[in-house]
């Protein structure tokens, strides 16, 4: 065997200790620019050999991503759809043509069931909204031929492929979609599995420098057996002249569980069948003539160099060049279907904008981050400090740089003039707002509205109140509460109302929240009265609730006219 991976001109870009430019996509760029320009030269040398170059210069170039259609479509599995989103995206500002495909691979076997499913609009569901017996029964099939668990696309594989196009799509990103099985059916495979079979002796020793399972009766092929219609590891014959495999439907393993095979000894075709995921995936890199692929860092380790040997020393081909992400996490937790500690695309853009999503997205992919739904408002002040950074600059240079970079490829269109945003959390205070006028009379009192703005620059504006309204519920957080448009039928002894009386003064006086939230404490103990009677008072005034948020520094953000009748109990 050859020692060309380690000598390959594409090493783990995440590896690497050199600086990214402004925006790392633009690093990744460079180096598959530098992969492009050899298909110019007429010859190219693999293993001490000449041969010719194997794909035409001006073909576009291929931007890849891929995944098993397992279970719920969530956040985690975008992650190679934007990684190589914002790559193409600069490639195309150089003049590049490019095409980002994505491949679902549902031509493995579904291993276990998954515990929660979602539907066609990505409403995460549990086994016991659909016919989860059909799915046990058909353990160890390929996923495209398992029927959809809703009854509405044409397999499970199907629904789950519709459901990441329709993320991509959400998010802006025009992927194509391609599925294994049909790569297979339509004999695009035929070469690779021609050729790793062919070569099944060197295949054998390539695999076993990652793989204990393989012994000399190893066939690195899985036909799909014709009786049960389970995938099966146990090939007894290859007849490369008719493309056929001599097969015994056995036992599958799986972890500690075991699917059972028939028994059944047949034959199959070369496309009545896959190449274990170990060649499928080199195999894709060919038919698709793959030029850049990211891949999470659990991939880097075994998977990726595993990818490169069998590339150089089965295929005969050119790996693309890689980029490793670190997986972020969800609320502190690894992401997990199982555990349930998963986000849809579908879900987080009821909280967030998308440019905000693709902003997250468009961090340095080699730190690990941390998606902490209850504290979105942070992640919405980094976004518009990076989009203030674009149009204005900011103290921090870096940020700047960055946001020069990246910005142009993070929203659909960049605007002549910078966008009004208002700050998350008092979008948040304006959700518990019911009247729309109101809203932008707060918003302008509190100068995040210009007075000479249009209305379509209001409406555009107040958009995110919605999102900030649907966050504070779904984390019920100090600002999950609505505001009494008219004054509550309450009534309270002399003192408490006196005591209202002294806070709307100070309210008028032109306090901030922070000063308005220890006037609170002043005026209850100069009434005396329980601090807690006054706090109870001016929520049951405000919310008719007997608690909300911190009451000083929402009065605070409230119009200064408004707080002070109510508090006198103006009606």
């Amino acid at each position: 065997m050859s020692d060309d991976t380690n000598g390959s001109p594409h090493t783990l870009a995440a590896d690497d200790e050199s600086t990214y430019r402004n925006f790392w996509a633009e690093t990744i760029a460079d180096e598959v620019e530098a992969r492009v320009a050899e298909r110019s030269e007429t010859t190219a040398v693999t293993s001490g050999e000449k041969r010719p170059a194997s794909r035409d210069p001006d073909e576009p170039i291929v931007v890849k991503g891929g995944v098993s259609p397992s279970g719920v479509a969530h956040l985690g599995n975008v992650n190679e759809i934007m990684r190589g989103f914002f790559v193409a995206e600069v490639l195309r500002d150089r003049d590049h043509e490019v095409r980002q495909v994505f491949t679902s691979d549902d031509k493995d076997p579904l291993r276990k069931l998954p515990r929660k499913l979602a539907d066609a609009d990505g409403n995460i569901v549990g086994l016991g909204e659909v016919d989860a017996g059909a799915l046990g029964r058909n353990l160890g099939k390929p996923y495209t031929d398992i029927p959809d668990p809703f009854g509405e696309a044409d397999s499970y594989a199907a629904h789950f492929a519709a459901l990441l196009e329709a993320d991509a799509d959400r998010l802006g990103v025009d992927i194509e979609m391609h599925s294994n099985t049909e790569l297979y059916a339509d004999g695009t495979f035929d070469p690779v599995v021609s050729h790793v079979l062919a070569n099944a002796d060197t295949a054998r020793e390539v695999l076993s420098e990652y793989q204990a399972k393989v012994d000399e009766d190893y066939v690195p092929f899985n036909p799909v057996c014709e009786e049960c219609g389970k995938l099966t590891e146990t090939v007894t014959n290859i007849d490369l002249d008719s493309e056929t495999v001599d097969y015994v439907c056995t036992d599958m393993a799986v972890g500690d569980e075991t699917i059972d095979g028939c028994g059944h000894e047949g034959a199959a075709s070369f496309r009545e069948g896959k190449l274990p995921w170990r060649f499928e995936w080199p195999g894709q890199w060919q038919v698709l003539g793959v030029d850049f692929e990211p891949f999470g860092k659990d991939h880097a380790e075994g998977s990726w160099p595993s990818g490169v040997d069998i590339a150089a020393n089965v295929l005969d081909i050119e790996p693309p060049v890689p980029m490793v992400y670190e997986w972020f996490t969800l609320n502190g937790e690894a992401l997990s279907s199982s555990a349930g500690n998963i986000v849809t695309v579908t879900e987080l853009l009821e909280l967030l904008e998308p440019e905000v999503v693709r902003y997250f997205f468009a961090l340095d992919p080699k730190k690990a981050r941390d998606l902490d739904l209850s504290r979105l408002d942070q992640l919405v002040d980094d976004y518009d400090r990076f989009e203030r950074a674009y149009y204005e600059g900011v103290d921090d240079e870096s940020v700047t740089e960055f946001a020069e970079a990246a910005y142009p490829h993070v929203v659909d269109t960049v605007a002549d003039d910078q966008p009004i945003r208002l700050p998350y959390t008092f979008a948040a205070v304006l959700g518990m707002v019911e009247e729309h006028d109101l809203r932008i009379k707060l918003a302008r009192d509190e100068g995040h509205i210009p007075a000479d703005a249009d209305e379509e620059t209001i409406e555009a504006a107040l958009a995110r109140v919605e999102k900030a309204r649907n966050w504070a519920e779904r984390m019920d957080n100090a600002y999950n509460y609505r505001l009494q448009t008219d004054l509550p039928d309450v009534e309270f002894d002399e003192s408490v109302e006196a005591a209202l009386g002294s806070l709307a003064e100070v309210v008028a006086a032109g306090y901030s929240g922070e000063e308005i939230q220890s006037e609170i404490y002043d005026t209850a103990r100069d009434h005396d009265i329980e601090i807690g009677d006054l706090f109870e008072a001016g929520y049951r005034l405000f919310f008719d609730e007997t608690q909300g948020p911190r009451l000083g520094e929402f009065l605070g953000e409230l119009e200064t006219e408004f707080v002070v009748g109510r508090l006198r109990r103006e009606r």
